[in-house]
């Protein structure tokens, strides 16, 4: 018995599929609202020879390469409005960044710790999601020389604003550049 196989009826099943999987995918990644989801964490941080310190840091806690530095590696808190996000380091002495909160805009971090040495932007992973339209698919990044790094995760589909801040790194070695 020979059985025949209708292409374009085969193609328009495969396509199917495929678009259901990724809309699935998509539905399960997000936080299924409009705010940005907290930075994700590593399943199992690096850790270095020296005294098991997680990468980027030294054993007390300190944050001594700001670009080594993984998610997870600090304190996870809950800021404004219900963000979650997190701090990682210890703040320099008279730090600027410890009057700022989880979830300020990027207007009012610079407005509380003045303009930034340096800054720029990154797409994240969840930009390449087909059909993704939550939050989180671009980050901004601000960098302040002998304080440290501010992440903040920006909106959605049409939201290029810099976003809401999900992370603060503590480094007073930081040189303020990317």
């Amino acid at each position: 018995m020979r059985i025949r196989i209708n292409s374009s009826a085969a193609l328009l099943a495969a396509t199917a599929v495929v678009a259901l999987a990724t809309v699935g995918c998509a539905s399960r990644g997000g936080s299924g609202g409009s705010q940005p989801a907290a930075a994700p964490t590593a399943a199992a941080p690096a850790t270095s020879a020296r005294g098991g310190a997680k990468a980027g840091m030294d054993a007390q806690g300190n944050v001594v390469d700001s670009s080594k530095i993984e998610a997870g590696s600090g304190r996870t808190v809950k800021g404004l409005n219900g963000y979650e996000g997190e701090i990682t380091g210890n703040p320099a002495r008279n730090s600027k960044f410890t009057k700022l909160q989880i979830g300020m805009s990027a207007r009012q971090v610079t407005d509380l710790a003045g303009q930034p040495t340096d800054q720029g932007a990154y797409v994240t992973g969840k930009a390449f999601i087909p059909f993704y339209f939550g939050s989180d698919r671009h980050r901004f990044e601000m960098t302040y020389k002998g304080q440290g790094r501010l992440i903040f995760a920006g909106g959605g589909m049409g939201d290029y604003s810099a976003g809401n801040l999900i992370w603060i790194i503590h480094n007073p070695n930081e040189s303020g550049y990317r």
